[in-house]
């Protein structure tokens, strides 16, 4: 293997695999944050450095990850062309291509892969299922490859387009599943600290909308609805004009504040429905936190620009449609407001893989998003691994695996779309309120959650880096459900002794508060200092008396300082 980047053990793994069999075909399926790109480009520089190949093609979902993909190949010493218009100059390895620029003319790109013993990478694979044609220029073009080598950290499709150069095998029930060559999940992935874990806050609330027949009606959301009251109330939930949208962009601001104390550069997305959407959404930004945030919408010229300047950046927040969704890599982002309809496994996973990808040791990346059963549910099941199934029989049009094209055409693939279900019903109001947390697939309950803590304003310790850990944080958390079911029997003394603490952990807080104010010392770092010097557990699990303690020991740092 030629020198190139350092390798994680799954990277190193899957390269010696792939070294050991020579495979024509490479299917790699690994979880979003992993390191997919540092996987296939020391392949392809291998393969250049040993003559196996004279030229690599890497063919992208969007144009601006050809870039992304182009900088990163520069930085293992392989040239590519991100923007090819005519002939490959000489001084290039290659050139990145998206599938739809692959569809236009597959047969010229057969003819330059055909010229050279060529390595294709087929980046997020998945995609050439997207529509027959795409499937078949896919073929047609890279069919000629002495090598391709197929990623993706979403292999799932809803539909029965295969996937090309991908295996399939039986199942049993009629239907078939793709295979992978090498797979690398979720939940293997944060066992070995190489994505974070993610902290899913769920906002109920209550909903009024009119329907088309003039009634109106009132639910709270996530209660057992229909169907297409689920969906309305959802949308009501979402419209900007309404409370619960601008209740849940501050307390995902206030998470953020929380986070950026430790993390300077820390940043949010907020993924919209469609652009009318994410435009009122960025307004109720900029007049909450006083700064414009970057607005990318994905047929704007310049989109790939502000994406990369955001990541390149220290801005707090960006907005956006669907671009962000899936491939974009900026690792910064620790907050994300989940405020869009669609809910099928494959954008709900692209989407939160935007927060996994780990940066420091004890982060915890913070997802907001509305209490519906199915997104509740997805979340749940964030660790679940799955494969492109073909032939699955679909018994209910809404069964989340149905067409993936047609519900987010349904749910909201325009802004017509939008239109077209207004004329149904009009949101009248909404206003949000906490509902649970979803984490490390559990759920927890608000008095769950707020026994960790003793009050919603000091919960942001969770997941600040270098404070705890995945494991602690669901322990903290389960702990409290067990202590709040023990303790149900003799609540008033319960509540009294939880009172006092939640009380002390507020003093305690507001004292590190004012340390950091004074000191610039960052809060984690003054409650790691005082675990050291008094013992005990984290806060949230100290005792009244371990936490006065810390507070008479803060107050004497103090008073010396003052000195």
């Amino acid at each position: 293997m030629s020198a190139g980047l350092p390798l994680r053990a799954w990277q190193r793994e899957a390269f010696e695999q792939y070294v050991r069999t020579q495979p024509a075909d490479f299917l790699t399926v690994a979880t979003p944050g992993a390191g997919k790109t540092t996987f296939a480009l020391t392949i392809a520089a291998d393969l250049l450095h040993r003559r196996i190949v004279e030229r690599v093609v890497v063919v992208t979902p969007t144009e601006h990850l050809k870039t992304q993909w182009a900088q990163a190949a520069a930085r293992s010493g392989i040239a590519l062309e991100p923007s090819l218009n005519g002939a490959l100059g000489a001084r290039f390895d290659g050139y990145c291509v998206t599938y739809a620029g692959l569809a236009t003319n597959p047969v010229g790109h057969r003819v330059r892969i055909e010229r050279s013993r060529t390595f294709v990478i087929l980046d997020e694979v998945h995609h050439a299922g997207d529509a027959l044609s795409w499937g078949e220029a896919v073929l047609e073009a890279c069919e000629p490859a002495i090598r391709r080598l197929s990623l993706t950290g979403t292999p799932f499709r809803s539909d029965d387009n295969p996937i090309p150069f991908v295996t399939y095998a039986p199942v049993g029930d009629g239907s078939i599943s793709s295979v992978a060559d090498y797979a690398y999940g979720y939940g293997e992935a944060l066992k070995e600290g190489v994505v974070r874990p993610v902290l899913f806050m769920a906002y109920s609330g209550e909903m009024q909308w009119r329907t088309s027949a003039g009634d109106e009606v009132s639910a709270r959301l996530g209660e057992p609805l229909t169907r297409d009251q689920t969906a309305q109330a959802l949308r009501t939930a979402l419209d900007p004009t309404g409370s619960w949208v601008p209740a849940v962009l501050e307390a995902a601001h206030k998470r953020l504040i929380e986070v950026r104390r430790d993390i300077h550069d820390a940043g949010g997305l907020v993924i919209a429905s469609d652009q009318t959407s994410a435009r009122a959404y960025a307004s109720v930004l900029k007049e909450l936190t006083g700064q414009a945030p970057t607005l990318v919408l994905s047929d704007e010229t310049g989109s790939s620009a502000r994406i990369a300047e955001f990541a390149a950046g220290n801005d707090p927040w960006m907005v956006a449609v669907r671009m962000v969704s899936e491939g974009v890599d900026v690792p910064r982002l620790a907050v994300g407001v989940y405020a869009t309809t669609i809910a099928t496994p494959l954008f709900f996973a692209q989407a939160v893989g935007r927060f996994v990808r780990a940066r420091r040791r004890g982060e915890t990346a913070s997802v907001f998003l509305p209490s519906v059963p199915g997104l509740l549910k997805l979340a749940a099941d964030l660790e679940a691994e799955r494969d492109h199934v073909i032939g699955r029989p679909v018994h209910d049009e809404g069964d989340l695996f149905a067409a993936e094209e047609a519900l987010i055409a349904r749910a909201n693939a325009s802004e017509g779309a939008s239109d077209e279900l207004g004329n149904q019903y009009a949101a009248i109001g909404s206003e949000a309120s906490f509902d649970r947390v979803v984490y490390d697939g559990d759920e927890f309950s608000p008095i769950d959650y707020e026994m960790v803590a003793g009050d919603s304003d000091e919960l942001d310790f969770l997941g600040i880096p270098g404070l705890l850990e995945r494991d602690q944080v669901a322990e903290l958390l389960r702990g409290a459900r067990n202590r709040k079911r023990a303790e149900a029997p003799a609540r008033a003394e319960a509540d009294v002794e939880y009172e006092r603490r939640a009380e002390l952990r507020r003093q305690l807080n507001s004292l590190v508060a004012a340390w950091h104010h004074r000191t610039g010392t960052p809060h984690g770092v003054t409650h790691n200092r005082l675990r050291q010097e008094c013992g005990g557990p984290p806060a949230a699990q100290a005792t009244t008396a371990q936490l006065q303690h810390r507070i008479d020991v803060l107050r004497d740092w103090a008073l010396r300082a003052s000195g």
